[in-house]
């Protein structure tokens, strides 16, 4: 399937010289002269780098073939990650430059979606929210209530998010794991 700059969408996944990319943004722009083109920001679906091309109108790019399965982290072990179709019952591995940076948010049982391209396993994509631990975190000061005031925690994946003084150790945190941000404090 092939599509022209007129069809992108934020997410669309094309490939460009046989690598996958994702469209990050675009922006029509018809100059006073000469062809009008779609200034267009990809990001490699492998390695992340960023690409900046300006495609011109009428031309055309080739839809990239990926699919989406949800899918269960079961265990890692060495340096694989292993995860299972919650339908099928399969099991994919991946390495960590695989998975990237979602690897600090992974915990038994957690259900992902795992991005394929060409029947290949590429990467993977966190729920928006986890609810989680906290493992470490120096304990607040009686009184220190200035507006704004966090300290790192370390969660029991291992990532490191800033909290308000107020939370302790042993606390259950909501986490936004695309911006590694601090959502709330579970009640236990």
């Amino acid at each position: 399937m092939v599509v022209t700059p007129s069809e992108f969408r934020k997410g669309l996944k094309v490939e460009i010289d046989g690598q996958p990319y994702e469209v990050i943004s675009y922006q029509f722009t018809k100059p006073g002269k000469g062809t009008p083109f779609t200034a267009t920001r990809f990001k490699h679906l492998m390695s992340g780098n960023v690409l900046d091309i300006n495609v011109r109108s009428g031309e055309r790019m080739t839809v990239a073939n990926t699919e989406q399965q949800e899918m269960a982290f079961l265990y890692a072990e060495g340096d694989l990650y292993t995860f299972m179709n919650n339908e099928t019952f399969d099991q994919t591995q991946m390495t960590p430059e695989q998975i990237g940076d979602a690897t600090k948010y992974l915990i038994e049982n957690t259900t992902v979606k795992v991005l394929f391209y060409n029947d290949r396993p590429i990467g993977v994509e966190l729920p928006n929210f986890l609810t989680l631990p906290i493992s470490y975190c120096e304990p607040g000061i009686k009184g220190d209530t200035a507006t704004g005031a966090t300290k790192p925690a370390t969660l029991t994946t291992g990532a490191i998010v800033m909290v308000p003084l107020f939370v302790e150790q042993g606390d259950v945190i909501r986490v936004d794991t695309r911006s590694d941000s601090y959502i709330e404090r579970v009640k236990k």
